[in-house]
Order: structure tokens, then C-alpha cells, then sequence
């Protein structure tokens, strides 16, 4: 009886363990399909000054890639000081995307190793380029660069994707 028992119960047990294994591949399989899916999208601009100090954006390019972001870029209001730029991408039903902080571009922190050690200088420039990448969403319809102001936010550039 109890050799009848065990030959009935291991074939149960190998049946049951090979189904999970299964459903384990197919969960694996089913989650690299959903990696694949994500994606990312680059946005590359250009900005140039005019003679009265006045900031021109243009949008050279954007790119989507296929990947995920492994650190989704936030800020406080806290941390945008003046000549800040902040882009925000707007969705199709008028809700903001995404939302990220770039450092003024016209006047970069450079380092600069002297004798002394190491120091930080700003430098001035009249045109330069800068790129922000966002998680890529299929309603995502306008992207908009607002400049950090004394007196708030400047709208600078807006554009339909």
C-alpha cells in the first residue's frame, strides 16, 4: 500500500512543480515583453542670446529610444535659481507629463584646477545646446521651456511634438 501511495503521489508533485516552472518562464517572458516596451524620449535643443540679452530656444531634435530611466529627475521650487531653464512636456488632455530643471546654460560652473586647488568660475556664453530626456508617453503632445526670472517664470518656447 505504501509503495502504491508513492508511485501515485510523486508523479503529482513533478506535475505540479513543472507547471509552476512554467508559469514562471512565462511570467519572465512576459516581463522582458514589457521592458522592451518602454522607452525614452530625448529632446535636444539649441539657445542663443541676442544683443539685448534676450534668450532664443529652438528645438534641433528628439529622439525615441527604446530603454528605461533609471532616475526620474525631480525639483523643489526651492532649488530653481535665476537663468534657470525648466522644461515641461504637456499631454494631449492638458496635463503635465513630465517636468525637469536645467542648470543655466548660458552661464555654466566650470572647474578649474590651479595651483591652489580647485576652483569654480562661471562662464558667459551666447549660444549653446542642452538636451532632457523624459519616459516616453503616447499622449504626449507639446513640450514648453520657461526661463527663471526675478519676477517668476518667462515663457520662452513652445512647441507641439
Amino acid at each position: 500500500m505504501k509503495n502504491v501511495f508513492n508511485v501515485l503521489i510523486v508523479p503529482v508533485f513533478l506535475l505540479f512543480s513543472f507547471k509552476e516552472g512554467n508559469n514562471l518562464v512565462q511570467n519572465k517572458h512576459s516581463e522582458t515583453l514589457t521592458a522592451k516596451s518602454d522607452r525614452i524620449i530625448y529632446l535636444f535643443f539649441k539657445a542663443d542670446k541676442d544683443q539685448s540679452g534676450n534668450a532664443k530656444i529652438t528645438l534641433q531634435s528628439s529622439k525615441i529610444a527604446n530603454g528605461r530611466l533609471k532616475h526620474v529627475p525631480s525639483f523643489e521650487r526651492d532649488d530653481v535659481r535665476k537663468g534657470d531653464l525648466v522644461i515641461t512636456l504637456t499631454g494631449s488632455d492638458g496635463k503635465e507629463v513630465g517636468k525637469q530643471l536645467v542648470k543655466d546654460p548660458f552661464n555654466p560652473e566650470l572647474e578649474v584646477y590651479e595651483k591652489e586647488g580647485i576652483s569654480r568660475h562661471k562662464a558667459s556664453l551666447q549660444n549653446t545646446e542642452f538636451s532632457a530626456r523624459f519616459s516616453y508617453s503616447e499622449n504626449v503632445q507639446s513640450v514648453k521651456v520657461e526661463k527663471a526670472t526675478d519676477d517668476g517664470v518667462l515663457l520662452l518656447f513652445t512647441q507641439k511634438l
